[in-house]
Parts: C-alpha cells; sequence; structure tokens
C-alpha cells in the first residue's frame, strides 16, 4: 500500500502513530513481568525478518504490527528492573515520552539553523552536567554516541592541544612526522579507551600500561616520567569493580609536567553528585578532558554519550568542519564539537531525564542502586559465596566456586529470565558481574533476582 500524501495521508500517520504508542505503552507496561532475557520462542521467530526486499510498498500499520510481533519478544528487558548487565541503565520516564516527541519533530543536530530547540538545549545540558559533577564552568562539550565516541572525541582534542605547543597543526599536517606523543593508561583502562586511542592514531604498542592495584585502580607510585606531550588515561569507576582511579596525586603529578589527564567516566563520574560517594571522586575536577554516559546512571536512555573538555578552543578546532554551505552562525554549533555532523537531537531526551530528576532525583537514583550493589554482596556472602571486590558503588563481582561452576551459574541466571547478569573474568577468577543501574529497580526486585541467582547456585554447587 502506498503512503498517502494528501488528507488520507494524514489520517493514516495517526492511525500508525496511535497503533506505535499503542504497542510501547502495552510494552512498558508488561516489562516488570516478563523475562529479563528473550524465551527460544521469541528468538526463533527473528528468522522471519529474513526474506527478499519486498517489490512493493507495505501498509504502515501492518508493519508496525509485524515489528511489534516478532520484534518486542526479541528484547532483552534493558527498561525494566532487574537487568544487571553490562552496565545499561534504564529510561525514565520523562526521557521515553521525550523519545517520541523527539522523533517525530526528526531534527538534525548539526547546526542551530537546522533546528534551534535541538542546539539550545544542548548548550543547557552541558551547563547542568557540568554543574552536576562539579567541572569547572568554562568546559566546552558535545553529545555523542556512547564513552567510546566520548573518549574518542576528547583524545582527539588532547592530539591537537599537545601537538600545538610543539607548532605542529594536526588537522593541517596530519600525524606523518609529528612529534611524538606518549600515552599512558593503568592495567584495568576499559576497551572503549583502547579502541579510541586507536581510532586516534595511537597505536597499541605505543601506549605505556601502569600497573593496577587488587581493585584495578592505577598506582600513581608507578607512573612514568611525564612531559607536556603526555596524555594520561584515568578512570572514575572500573567496568568490574566501580573502583576509582587517585586522580588527585595523578592530576598532581601532570600539571607539573603540563601533562594532560583524560577521564574515562563513562558511568562511575556520576557519583561526583552524591555527598555519600563524592569521596572516591577527588581530584578528577582536575582533569582536562572528561567522558561519560548518559544512558548509564543518569537513564537518559539510548544513545547519550557526553564529552567534555576544558580547552574549547582546542575541541572546536579539532571537531571543526568548513563547507560554503555551512556557514556557522556567531552562537555554538553543534557540529563543531563532536565526530558527527548530521545526527539526531539526543540532548531532548537527555534534558528531560536531568530536568524531572532534578539533583535530589539523580542523588537518590545513584544512592539507591548503590543500595541495592550492597545488598547483592551481603545475600551472596551470607551464602558462603566469594565476592571479589570491594562494592565501593554498584558493581559487584561474585565466584561461585571452579570456572565451570560460575559459568554454569551464569547460564543459567540468563536462561531462567529472572533477571540478567552477565560473565567477567577479574585478575584471573572467573565471575559473574552484578551492575544495578536501573531507576526501576526496587528491593522486591532485589529480592527476587537474590533468591534466583541463590536458587540456581546452589543448584550447580553439586556440579
Amino acid at each position: 500500500m502506498a503512503t498517502d500524501t494528501g488528507s488520507g495521508g494524514q489520517s493514516l500517520s495517526n492511525e500508525v502513530l496511535n497503533l506505535a504508542a499503542d504497542k510501547a505503552r502495552r510494552y512498558a507496561r508488561d516489562i516488570a513481568e516478563r523475562r529479563v532475557s528473550p524465551s527460544e520462542t521469541g528468538l526463533a521467530a527473528l528468522a522471519e525478518l529474513h526474506e527478499p526486499f519486498p517489490p512493493s510498498p507495505s501498509d504502515p500499520s501492518d508493519v508496525i504490527a509485524r515489528l511489534d510481533q516478532i520484534g518486542s519478544g526479541a528484547t532483552a528487558a534493558t527498561t525494566g528492573a532487574r537487568y544487571f548487565g553490562f552496565v545499561n541503565g534504564g529510561i525514565v520516564p520523562a526521557a521515553l515520552a521525550a523519545n517520541w516527541l523527539a522523533a517525530a519533530w526528526n531534527q538534525n543536530a548539526a547546526l542551530r539553523v537546522m533546528s534551534p530547540i535541538a542546539a539550545e538545549l544542548e548548550e543547557v545540558v552541558l551547563r547542568w552536567v557540568c554543574e552536576a559533577l562539579g567541572l569547572p564552568p568554562e568546559c566546552a562539550g558535545g553529545l555523542v554516541t556512547c564513552a567510546t565516541m566520548a573518549n574518542f572525541t576528547a583524545l582527539v582534542t588532547a592530539r591537537y592541544a599537545l601537538l600545538a605547543r610543539e607548532g605542529w597543526d594536526v588537522t593541517a599536517d596530519g600525524m606523518f612526522g609529528a612529534p611524538p606523543i606518549e600515552v599512558i593508561v593503568g592495567a584495568e583502562a576499559h576497551s572503549s579507551v583502547l579502541k579510541a586511542l586507536s581510532l586516534a592514531g595511537f597505536g597499541s604498542k605505543r601506549v605505556t600500561v601502569v600497573e593496577a592495584d587488587g581493585q584495578g585502580r592505577m598506582r600513581a607510585d608507578k607512573l612514568p616520567r611525564l612531559s607536556g606531550r603526555t596524555i594520561v588515561c584515568i578512570q572514575a569507576g572500573n567496568v568490574n569493580t566501580g573502583a576509582f582511579d587517585p586522580a588527585g596525586e595523578i592530576c598532581k603529578a601532570a600539571r607539573e609536567q603540563s601533562a594532560w589527564v583524560h577521564v574515562d567516566g563513562a558511568f562511575g563520574l556520576w557519583a561526583r553528585i552524591s555527598r555519600r560517594y563524592e569521596h572516591l571522586t577527588q581530584g578528577f575536577d582536575q582533569a582536562d578532558s572528561w567522558a561519560t554516559d548518559a544512558h548509564k546512571w543518569p537513564n537518559a536512555g539510548y544513545d547519550s554519550g557526553l564529552a567534555i573538555v576544558r580547552d574549547g578552543a582546542a575541541l572546536r578546532a579539532s571537531m571543526g568542519m568548513t563547507a560554503a554551505y555551512l556557514e556557522p552562525g556567531s552562537r555554538r554549533e553543534p557540529m563543531h564539537h563532536t565526530p558527527e555532523a548530521s545526527r539526531r537531537a539526543r540532548g531532548v531526551e537527555l534534558w528531560a531525564a536531568l530536568k524531572s530528576l532534578g539533583r535530589a532525583g539523580l542523588c537518590a537514583l545513584i544512592e539507591r542502586t548503590c543500595a541495592h550493589a550492597q545488598r547483592f554482596a551481603q545475600g551472596l556472602r551470607e551464602f558462603g559465596f566469594e565476592v571479589l571486590n570491594d562494592v565501593v558503588i554498584n558493581q559487584v563481582l561474585v565466584s561461585f566456586g571452579r570456572p565451570d561452576v560460575t559459568r554454569e551459574v551464569i547460564r543459567r541466571v540468563q536462561e531462567d529470565g529472572t533477571c540478567w547478569c552477565g560473565g567477567t573474568v577479574w585478575q584471573g577468577k572467573t565471575a559473574m558481574r552484578i551492575s544495578v543501574s536501573s531507576w526501576a529497580t526496587t528491593e522486591t526486585d532485589v529480592e527476587r533476582s537474590l533468591h534466583a541467582m541463590l536458587r540456581i547456585a546452589n543448584e550447580c554447587r553439586a556440579l
């Protein structure tokens, strides 16, 4: 059925939007009681999607009905309350509703003239995030897809700034023949940082790795000699243990030598908003750039990464682009702060999430999920299972004994569907990782999930 462009088409558009809204409302309503992982039946239905490219148009309502019929059953219930994998946050109600509105707006957030609302909201949320995280008010930033791209954006900016000090314009002359830059990371640096470094032209063999302690924190006493051509990448919230690098010591040493400090703070950086946990983040405001995600702890929905840089001129010089038809205005232009030009207005959902939560709500979300993590750790220890990390924020690592037993527990937990947790290997030990990140998780959800974990673990003890 071809899409009607007349008045009948408007009626059809309303019909399909109402259908989609009904399907979405039903999905959100039922998410609390459905399996967290898709069923085998739901996964098997995906095979129906593999068909030849349709030779003729389809009725939009049929398309949405088909998408819901096959797609909804093949989702992981990350918007629910018992998904504890990959530090994936949920989505607060205001952000979900704003996402629907933003999709209807269909804005291109490249330039202010393309979308005044998108440009304005980006300015607002970047200022709010800096206020919330206690970062310098003069910082500039950009909204990107994820922490990987945020790390990339910040590291390319650092590359530009350090080489500019040496009289080298990397945007014009590239990296061939450029003065060498030393990059330092901790032994437990996240793979997104390593990928970003690779994309920025810093090969893995050129990266200096500093020893980490038993919780994954970079050892400041093991730092090599720094210089004005050094980038030090530190971590706010280890993805396994939740631990924080000693930012104060590292930033002090870096400042003395004019080195650049970059923070990978995908989720942990948000702990700065809580008086209960801000002590873990002391010194991180002294860095030169920061990467974080709003689709993790703030629960703004996917996708929502942020790159924040103290040196706004270096950010714009690194990310800016010129063309006769892309003449910028006198105010901040979004496309000159990120690798992308055309992109969706992801600041809409972030604004809605932060506006609805406010400082107190965001603080409560963070403290509540951290308390849930403590309860998981307590319950697992009480039944004799080994918690491998100091549970400082929302991450719990647990071993159920032999590696094969732990892997079997993880498999059965995922198959059971009550909750979802992933596996990892931490300093040679196979472990299940519990990441509590969703605003929707309640004490009842924790107890229900803990009961399922312990039941399955006890069944596997005899293996």
